[in-house]
């Protein structure tokens, strides 16, 4: 069972939830982000994100139009990332689309690039 604390961007407080590995994320839509995706590989037993990241979450699913496969959207910095590289999963960001063949994964860079939900999208590589 995890627990889960949300920043409310709406009312400016912060939410507790306890919901297990197969149980949908705070804020979820159509239950397209478990909490076993958004934890990934950490071993943390309380997660973090805000309600925006959630919602922004759930239009990027819609724009997509199909299954979007998480590797992982929260880290604490210690427990690594992209090795040398940005450490920034901490509840406000996705590592998506790792075995999404190049064509869809170009689909979903463009469609998160023109849907105008994220403050960043990394380069496609």
């Amino acid at each position: 069972m995890a627990k889960i604390i949300v920043f409310n961007n709406d009312s400016d407080r912060m939410e507790t939830y306890y919901r297990g590995e197969a149980e949908p994320m705070p804020y979820n839509t159509n239950g397209t982000l478990k909490v076993r995706e958004f934890r990934g590989s950490s071993k943390s037993n309380i997660l973090w994100t805000t309600k925006r990241t959630m919602q922004s979450w759930n239009s990027q699913r819609y724009i997509f139009g199909a299954p979007i496969p998480v590797g992982f959207a929260f880290k604490r910095p210690y427990e690594g990332g992209h090795g040398n590289q940005s450490q920034h999963y901490a509840g406000v960001s996705f590592d998506v689309g790792q075995t999404l063949s190049n064509t869809q994964r170009n689909r979903l860079y463009n469609s998160a690039v023109n849907s105008g939900v994220w403050a960043y999208v990394e380069p496609a590589a």
